[in-house]
């Protein structure tokens, strides 16, 4: 690949990406704003979960209904859209007057982050040439790190333990990043294969012109016009289920399952109520340690995005549900044995906080996007990789609502932890609980991770008509 055209598609990724960011953005902004529209609103744990679980029934409604729509007006546009609304919606969530207002607004964003979180890895797979598409595609995963990072951040610069009304500002910050996005992707090129697909050839010639070395430009725009005649007949959502495509979507279901199912967003959303379980006395020095986790999951994504095209997509998978595994087991014997510990409890609990946010972040954190754009043909493409995303978001929807529920549920009575003079429960059996699900998913994996690495959407394709397994791919 010429250089132009390599910094090119790499200008291409970052840009659109960015969706990414403001996906990590709405969901680390919310975990620093707690503690404080908390006592503004003067309300408890339970409409705490309401709150943040309604952006992800929002994303649920945003995933399932944006697949057929990213089918047939294109990426981009959906991509546009999505910026839109997610601007509105910060907006709308630095006004909120009561909690009611701030779970609408929250709702309202959360369709943002469905269609982000399949619309932007769709687009960057489809842009991107083989050779280095797990990189990019892992781009996302990477600015969704940073977008938490930036939120982490955002909510340290505005917290205020004087000023419970900070946390608006909090929120307003999002419209930034949404701007950005919506500039940026205008004046991208829409995919060589969803411009083909619609009999576009001239533009699918130019946007290939922009990606590609000159030379593969025509095998790049025969080998997209095979796989578009291959799925010459209309597809719609029956065409998802035939046999030869079971393990596809068993993979995007399955892979979307584990990775949240594993407990990284009770992390995300709850960091600073965590930490305080673990001994922090101030909500600004919980947010500090939040900052810190959100720098490790950046530096470690950054890692992920190195060696997922040398290493692969199995190596790294087993690698990281491992370490999740022992970093569980580890972080729940620290809060077994937090009264035992004493302060030396809330610097070991920020020790096995960053081994599972490293362990997450170098393989099924950004595996998970990557493996539904590559999975499903070029016909489906759009409605698998929806799947996929609406997978997620239920499952994170399922994780976010029960967190507090399950430490409630699992807390074995005296070992109960008290946050600034109110007694709370101890999460040490909610991460047992979620250490076993990590086991769980080593053992589903063995049988269903696919190795992708470097083999074309095409082949892939071919490997599931002929009834080929995951393992053997």
């Amino acid at each position: 690949m010429k250089e132009h055209n390599k910094y090119m598609v790499y200008f291409i990724a970052i840009i659109a990406a960015t969706g990414g960011l403001l996906f990590g953005f709405d969901t680390g902004v919310i975990s620093g704003a707690i503690p404080y529209f908390q006592s503004y609103f003067n309300i408890d744990n339970s409409v705490i979960e309401n709150i943040t679980t309604a952006g992800l029934m929002g994303a649920i409604v945003g995933a399932l209904f944006c697949g057929r729509v990213t089918d047939l007006l294109g990426r981009k546009k959906v991509i546009l859209a999505a910026a839109v609304i997610f601007a509105t919606g910060a907006l709308w969530s630095g006004l909120a007057a009561s909690p009611t207002q701030l779970i609408a607004a929250r709702l309202f964003l959360g369709i943002a982050i469905g269609v982000s979180s399949f619309a932007v890895p769709l687009y960057i797979a489809e842009i991107s040439p083989a050779k280095i598409r797990g990189r990019l595609v892992s781009m996302f995963q990477l600015m969704i790190t940073i977008g938490i990072l930036v939120s982490y951040l955002s909510d340290l610069f505005f917290a205020d333990d004087a000023n419970p009304d900070c946390w608006r500002p909090m929120f307003y910050i999002g419209v930034v990043p949404a701007v950005i996005l919506f500039i940026g992707m205008w004046f991208l090129p829409e995919t060589p294969c969803w411009l083909l697909l619609k009999g576009c050839e001239d533009e699918c010639r130019k946007a290939l012109s922009r990606v590609e070395k000159p030379a593969l430009i025509e095998t790049s725009l025969s080998q997209i016009k095979a796989g578009i005649a291959q799925n010459k007949e209309r597809s719609d959502w029956r065409e998802i289920f035939k046999p030869w495509l079971r393990n596809a979507l068993i993979i995007a279901i399955g892979i979307m399952f584990f990775q949240q199912a594993v407990g990284i967003n009770t992390i995300m959303y709850y960091c600073p109520k965590i930490f305080l379980m673990a001994g922090f006395t101030d909500n600004i020095s919980a947010i500090w340690a939040s900052v810190s986790v959100g720098v490790v999951n950046v530096v470690f994504t950054i890692v992920a995005v190195y060696f997922v095209d040398r290493l692969g997509r199995r190596k790294l998978y087993f690698l990281g549900m491992s370490g999740i595994f022992v970093s569980l087991i580890c972080l729940a014997l620290c809060f077994a044995f937090n009264h035992a510990l004493g302060d030396a409890g809330k610097w070991l609990s920020i020790v096995l906080v960053f081994l599972y946010i490293i362990f997450f972040a170098v393989s099924i954190g950004p595996l998970g996007w990557l493996i539904i754009t590559e999975i499903f043909p070029l016909k489906v493409r759009g409605l698998g990789s929806s799947i996929g995303s609406l997978s997620v978001w239920v499952f994170n929807s399922i994780v976010a609502f029960t967190f507090f529920k399950i430490v409630k549920a699992f807390t074995i009575p005296g070992t109960e932890i008290i946050i600034q003079d109110e007694p709370s429960g101890n999460p040490a059996g909610a991460f047992l609980f979620y250490a076993l699900i990590a086991l769980a998913g080593i053992i589903w994996g063995y049988f269903y991770i696919p190795e992708t690495k470097g083999i074309s959407l095409d082949k892939i394709e071919k490997h599931w008509k002929a009834g080929g397994r995951p393992r053997n791919l």
